[in-house]
């Protein structure tokens, strides 16, 4: 019976130390894991930076979107109005090209529009004679 107790108590003892280096953790890490993990780090880090510096460029790129997008709806929102100001202004010149068309047809032939165009001729001003010198007294 001794014999058994103290099987027991090594299994215990055992047990106790292999439950208690289990919860405590090994901190033995081999020299090239040690470097891996470093390197693993490393990368990490500068992914991480890359990361942030696409973020940084992605939302310029979007400042500069938005801003061209506000520039392209201004400039559609100009070419309507000017689109309508073209049309508007076409449809006045036809009116006012019909009206002219039914005015000339509407007004009685003038006696002086069927003679031929005589010839206008300008008189040119007489040329003024230099007046005479003046006898300065002295």
């Amino acid at each position: 019976m001794t014999r058994t107790v103290m099987v027991r108590n090594l299994v215990a003892v055992a047990a106790i130390t292999l439950v208690s280096a289990g919860l405590s953790g090994c901190d033995y890490w081999p020299p090239a894991l040690q470097t891996q993990i470093e390197q693993l780090r490393s990368e990490l880090q500068n992914v991480t930076l890359e990361k942030a510096q696409l973020q940084n460029q992605m939302a310029s790129f979007n400042k500069v979107k938005e801003d061209l997008q506000a520039q392209v709806n201004d400039l559609t929102k100009a070419n309507r109005e000017k689109a309508t100001m073209i049309t508007s202004l076409q449809n006045g010149l036809t009116a006012a090209q019909e009206r002219l068309a039914k005015s000339a047809k509407a007004a009685p032939p003038k006696a002086s529009a069927a003679k031929p165009a005589t010839k206008v001729t300008q008189k040119t001003p007489a040329k003024k004679k230099a007046p005479a010198k003046a006898t300065v007294k002295r």
